[in-house]
């Protein structure tokens, strides 16, 4: 067993929590290691939504042309279809700053754009197929990692001044300091699919609201990523009734797709989203401090997961880093002060998720006895201003469509957040053009 190794800064899971803070340490000079259970990122990711914050952020990193370079889609518009219209529920062209859109792009193109960019800095090291399990520790206090290599099974450990976990929502780091977090009901689970998408069919993303059905549909360029809500737990009976019933359900439901649902040719191509909504009460221990999912699981409401846990690591690096160069031990009251700032848009974002469920969502997560939806939407075009009977809308839905300005809001609150951070100046690589959002 390999014993004496040692970093200052350990980041256990390569995700874009993880590889976010092992770049911005690492221009810090602080020396990091991050530990990726996986040989790449090449795994099936459902979250590639990288939001407008985040793309300043990688602007202010000087990582924005090579990220312009990737293939990629962006979404400037979100509508709701219903039975009698279609209504605009989200407009991102009114977002402040050079970046009016989310993108969409492979999150492992994402990750490998971040890790190389980090392994141009000299005190930065990626180790893969580097599984952790086990905590280091000196007396009380958390003195870093044993990891298994998955390459060959030999055990290694890494001592350090700080480890993080970014591990995941079901992070091993979590589980092994004994840290168990606060869950919140949720009343959904998803089904995520893939259908083809044609140059006719709407752009950006879509939603579509019957009875007791909710599907949303993400404009890919090539193909739809669907997701539709089931209730909690009822995936095996689901299952059991078989694929040409799911594709009666979705030709009823979304009868512009019904041409291509042999698409989906068995139910293994359609994977389940187990939802978790849950948050930890004390996000540090001494030596460790989780961030992101292992802090804090999203549900997949707004598509905000990824967004705040990038901006959990931007918080850390900037509270972090000095302490870190200067040599010697974190104190505990610096990790808290990183969940002081994080707490709050985390359990704002947790709240609005939660209402979600219960005021949009609510009624809505099909089980094996849902009936198969009849009723088709009026049409593709966005018909929100016509005259027709609103008061079977949600109220948020009644809302954004008589007040447009609202139509706004929404996509602020996803695309922004309410607590954008911003890379440290002695992060930054490269001037961008100033953004909104700095002032």
């Amino acid at each position: 067993m390999l014993s004496n190794e040692r970093t200052t800064c350990l980041v256990v899971g390569g995700g874009p929590a993880g590889l976010i803070l092992g770049l911005l340490m690492a221009r810090a000079g602080v020396e990091t290691t991050v530990l990726e259970k996986h040989a790449d990122f090449l795994r099936d990711f459902r979250g590639d939504t990288v939001h407008a914050s985040t793309l300043t952020l990688l602007d202010e990193l000087g990582l924005g042309e090579r990220f312009a370079a990737l293939p990629h889609r962006e979404i400037d518009r979100v509508q709701v279809q219903l039975d009698t219209r279609t209504v605009q529920v989200g407009d991102l062209s009114r977002l402040p700053g050079a970046h009016q859109h989310i993108a969409l792009v492979p999150q492992w193109d994402f990750l490998d754009l971040v890790a190389d960019a980090a392994e141009e800095e000299p005190t930065f090291t990626l180790r893969r197929n580097a599984e952790a399990v086990e905590l280091l520790r000196d007396g009380a206090r958390v003195a870093g990692i044993r990891y298994r290599d998955r390459t060959d099974g030999s055990q290694h450990e890494v001592r350090a001044s700080l480890t993080v976990a970014c591990d995941g929502r079901g992070s091993a780091v979590r589980a092994a300091a004994g840290l168990t977090p606060r869950s919140f009901g949720v009343p959904i689970d998803v089904w995520w699919f893939r259908l083809p998408r044609y140059d006719t069919d709407p752009v950006g993303g879509v939603g579509r609201i019957s009875g007791g059905q909710f599907a949303v549909m993400i404009d890919r360029g090539d193909y739809w990523q669907c997701a539709f809500l089931i209730a909690k737990g009822s995936d095996a009976a689901m299952r059991a009734a078989g694929v040409e019933r799911f594709r009666e359900r979705i030709a009823g439901l979304l009868p512009w797709l019904a041409d291509r649902l042999d698409a989906l040719g068995s139910l293994d191509d359609v994977k389940l989203l187990d939802v978790k909504l849950e948050r930890l009460r004390t996000w540090h221990r001494d030596g460790l401090l989780l961030i992101g999912d292992a802090a804090h699981a999203m549900s997949p409401v707004g598509g905000v997961g990824i967004n705040l846990a990038v901006a959990d690591a931007v918080a850390a690096a900037r509270l972090l880093a000095p302490a870190l160069r200067a040599g010697g031990i974190v104190p505990r009251s610096l990790l808290r002060r990183v969940q002081l700032r994080r707490w709050w848009p985390t359990a704002l974002v947790q709240g609005g998720q939660r209402i979600a469920h219960r005021a949009v969502l609510s009624g809505r997560a099909t089980s094996a006895d849902t009936p198969v939806p009849t009723t088709a939407p009026t049409g593709l075009a966005d018909d929100s201003l016509a005259p027709a009977p609103t008061a079977t809308l949600p109220l948020v839905l009644r809302l954004v469509r008589r007040v447009p300005m609202l139509r706004g809001l929404p996509g602020r609150l996803i695309a922004i957040g309410p607590l954008p951070e911003h890379a440290p100046e002695w992060a930054r690589r490269a001037p961008s053009p100033r953004s909104e959002l700095d002032r």
